[in-house]
Formats: C-alpha cells, structure tokens, sequence
C-alpha cells in the first residue's frame, strides 16, 4: 500500500506528519510523493480560517484525483472543529490526541467511514515520539513542547492542542544524539508555546537548548517562535551561555499597539516588547529578530493600526510574517466589533511595504561580512543555498560544497530573494 502525506502549517505539524510517516512505514506501507496515492493524509492547521479553507480546497482535490483512495483529515482542524470536520468528503476525520491510530483507523475505514475525536484530557502528558529528522531538510526539527495555556482572545490553538506539556529532558537529549548520528548539523527546537518548556520540570528554556548542543556532532541549535512576556533576565543569560544557540530570534508580536494586545489577551505591552529587544541585543550583539503581526484584529482603529505600523518600522525586524485577522468561532474576540475586509486588505498592503523594507535592510546588512553558512539541498542557477546563523539566506557560486557542509562565506551582494557570496578557506 502506498501512502502520501500532505502538512499544513506551523514546523510542530511538520515534525508530527514525519512520526505518522514512520507509523505507516512501520505497518509495510509505502511513503510516496505526489497527490496520487492509495492513501493520502492531510495533517491539518486551523489557526485562521484560511488555514481551514486550505484544507477542504486540498480534500476536494485530492477525492478528485483519487475516488478509490482512503483520504484522512487529522490534525488541529477536526480536533478543534469536530462537527465542521464531520461533514467533510474523508473516510477517515480524526484530531490530535490519538496519532498512533492512525493506520488501524485506515485499515478500518476500508468497510466505513471512520470519525474519531478524543477532547484532550486533563492532566494529558507530552506524547511520547521520536523522529529521525524530516527528510529533504539540512537541519532537524525537534518538538520538545505541546499545548498552550494563554488563551489569547482570538486563538483556538488550546482548544486544538490541549494545555501546555514538555518532553522530558532525558528524551529530548537521547533525540539529538540521533539527529547529529543522522548527520544533521543544525537542531530547530519546535513547540507550541516553546517559552513554556519544562515547567512541571522545574525546567526552563535554556536547559532545553542546553540537552540540544550536547551531540559534538551538532553545531546549532536554533529556536522556534518564542512569547516575548517568559523571557527574563536570568533565562537570557542561561541562553546566552549556551556557544551552540543560533543569535535569531522569533518574537511573535501580533501588533505594535498597547491597547490593540490588551484586547488580544497579549501578557506584554509595546514597551515590555521594545525592551526585550535591547536586552537581547545586549547580550547577542549582531542578532536578528522575526516576528508574527496581525493586522485588523477585531475593534482595531485606524489610530491603533498606525501605531502599531510605527512600532514595526522602528522595531528593525530581519522578517515579518503578516496575516489578517480571521474570526475563529469559540473565542472571545469573535464577539467583538469587525474591522471590514476591505480596510483589512489596505491595511495589509500598507504593513507589506514595511516588510518588504525591512527584509531589504536585513539583506544589505549582511554584505562585506564573512559569516559561517551552513549549505542546503536548494541549488539555484546562480548556486547553492544555505543560511546564516542569524537565518540570512546566502547562495554560494559553483563549484560549492556540498550540503550539510558548514563553511565560511564572504557576503558580496544583495538581491530580492538572497544574498550572494563566496567560500573562503576554513
């Protein structure tokens, strides 16, 4: 039996749908590319409705192309919509909390339809799993974190992920010590709430960094999306000590106005966030910061949405990931006045132009500066691809080295897309 697999949304579903492809592969099943398939699995996002609608876009094109075929929608979007999820074209409709079902749910989806939601339980611990890197990537992701416990006004991720829960730190050493005997170079530390780790632990952040650089074999740990209001003074300086941690950091902001966030249910305000970014730079001179935004969260005014413009354009971010605000049904800000689609939309491409600026300075920065870059599998026309380790993409000229290799570049141009250099001798 053949099986593809299809992944929507944040690295933490990227790493869950490569534990599915080993269940499956466990089973005798056949791990195959493409949309045609005898069973396809679409890992699903519902973190906007967007998410939602690409979801059901991919489903129906998918039943389309295969009749014959088992389709199966898991993931957050039936575990946090279970009755939408229901109505759907899928033989088989199951969420987060029993991933291990997986291919006996299909086996039984052969003689009927299969739905199966389990509501995450009090008291649920981090679900015990092992990936062994996801294929076609130069570095490894690795999920040490699940859940969320902030319950921001316009999110539905506790309901789809349950309460917050950290992998133990003796199996998340043992991970990385598998990753780097893979020949991985680079560990993403991924999570929900990644700032959370290890508080039943009585541990914190950085010890999970610090598990990650153990293998001599990895050179980097980098840090996925981090909340601004857990990050101390003391948890800066652990990380700071930390030689192997990437100096980039992914800051979700969701918007630059004080009294936009605390609409949002956000634990910071524009000045906490402002501050953060000194001490940080403080203690990892040379860093990069990217960030999440929203713009026309519900009730926002134009006021609100200029300061919130303004605060981005001075905050120097390397990147900025911008999305609408989307009403999610459940959560508080659905009740909210509406900002309407077609200021949404102005306000988006006014926020672009700050992004695309800002990006464009990042990749100027870098020029004339010798960086150590570890290469990837992308080759352009132009050469190979690799990244810095404050994320600055840089393309290196033929004949370059090979992937996987970490060497040292010598930054000579900038473009839209990449910067541009050449390989030194180490």
């Amino acid at each position: 039996m053949t099986v593809s697999f299809f992944t929507l949304g944040c690295k933490v579903n990227q790493y869950e749908t490569q534990y599915l492809a080993q269940c499956f592969a466990k089973e005798g099943y056949q791990i195959v590319q493409g949309e045609t398939a005898e069973v396809l699995v679409i890992n699903s996002c519902t973190v906007t409705a967007m998410s939602d609608k690409k979801a059901r876009q991919l489903l129906h094109r998918l039943r389309r192309k295969n009749p014959d075929s088992i389709l199966v929608l898991c993931g957050c979007f039936p575990q946090a919509f279970p009755q939408k999820a229901a109505g759907l074209d899928a033989d088989v409709i199951t969420g987060n909390a029993n991933r291990k079902e997986l291919p006996a749910l299909v086996a039984q989806a052969r003689q009927k339809k299969i739905i199966r939601h389990l509501p995450h339980p009090a008291g649920e611990g981090f679900e015990p799993m092992q990936v062994g890197g996801l294929a076609r990537h130069t570095r490894a992701f690795l999920k040490i974190q699940d859940g969320c416990d902030r319950y921001c006004t316009y999110c539905i991720i506790p309901t789809a992920r349950g309460h917050s829960r950290s992998k133990p730190i003796k199996d998340l050493e043992e991970e990385a010590f598998l990753l780097a005997e893979q020949g991985y170079r680079e560990i993403v530390l991924t999570g929900i709430d990644l700032t959370s780790y290890g508080r039943e632990f009585g541990l914190s952040l950085s010890d999970a960094v610090a598990a990650a650089s153990k293998p001599e074999g990895i050179c980097r740990v980098r840090l996925g999306s981090l909340e601004p209001d857990e990050i101390t003074d003391s948890e800066i300086q652990a990380l700071a000590a930390c030689s192997k941690l990437c100096p980039q950091f992914h800051l979700s902001l969701q918007s630059g106005c004080s009294a936009t966030l605390k609409r949002m249910g956000r634990r910071y305000d524009s000045a906490f966030y402002a501050d953060l970014l000194k001490r940080l730079r403080a203690a990892f001179p040379g860093c990069s910061f990217t960030t999440d935004v929203m713009v026309g969260f519900a009730g926002e005014t134009e006021e609100e949405f200029a300061k919130s413009k303004a605060f981005v354009q001075q905050c120097g971010f390397a990147q900025i990931h911008l999305f609408p605000y989307s009403i999610r049904p459940g959560t508080p800000a659905a009740k909210l006045p509406q900002v309407p689609d077609a200021v949404k939309s102005r306000r988006m491409k006014e926020m672009e132009q700050a992004a695309q600026q800002a990006w464009a300075s990042f990749l100027q920065e870098g020029i004339g500066t010798v960086q150590q870059v570890l290469l990837e599998s992308t080759l352009t026309p132009m050469g190979r691809l690799g990244h810095t380790a404050d994320y600055r993409p840089v393309v290196v000229g033929f004949p370059c080295p090979q992937r996987g290799e970490l060497v040292p570049v010598e930054i000579l141009q900038a473009e839209k897309d990449a910067c541009f250099g050449r390989v030194l001798e180490n």
